[in-house]
């Protein structure tokens, strides 16, 4: 843009959401599975499904364009445990995941990790989260109940985490 005295200006462009309903609400259906449901119960130190972990989950589900109905449990957990590759310094915890989607069998492992590439890839690499997409994410649906899951505010926390 040109200004009056000849000096350019730039005009802010406003971000266009990527993150549609139908994303909110495949995560909301996920939230309902048995196996997701006990996994989130389980995990009561919210080591691997803090509320900024489950913000990634979302962001993960609308980059990767998929359809609503093509979600199925196992892309929850395979953005979870790219979410925990992504933001956690300790890698054992996100080890956790297989036991709630294989039980003891670990023949399944291998292609759990060539469906991760894959998922991946399908987001182009784009694996950062910013906190004004975890805002966003949050604003949609602020009452949710998996969003009080906030591990900085457990008794003995030993950091805190912007969202």
């Amino acid at each position: 843009m040109d200004t009056q005295c000849g000096l350019k200006m730039t005009a802010k462009r406003k971000r266009v959401s990527s993150m549609l309903p139908e994303h909110h609400e495949v995560f909301n259906r996920m939230l309902e599975d048995p196996v997701i449901k006990r996994f989130l119960a389980w995990d009561k130190e919210l080591r691997v499904s803090d509320k900024y972990l489950l913000f990634m989950v979302i962001a993960y589900f609308s980059r990767a364009g998929l359809f609503s109905w093509q979600y199925q449990r196992i892309h929850f957990f395979l953005a979870l445990y790219i979410a925990c590759d992504m933001e956690e310094d300790h890698q054992a915890p996100k080890q956790s995941i297989f036991p709630f989607l294989y039980g003891e069998s670990s023949t399944q492992r291998p292609l759990f990790h060539r469906l991760h590439f894959q998922l991946m890839k399908s987001m182009h690499w784009n694996l950062r989260v910013s906190p004004e997409e975890c805002e966003e994410i949050q604003a949609y649906n602020p009452q949710l109940w998996v969003w009080n899951r906030d591990r900085t505010l457990l008794p003995g926390s030993p950091g805190t985490r912007e969202t």
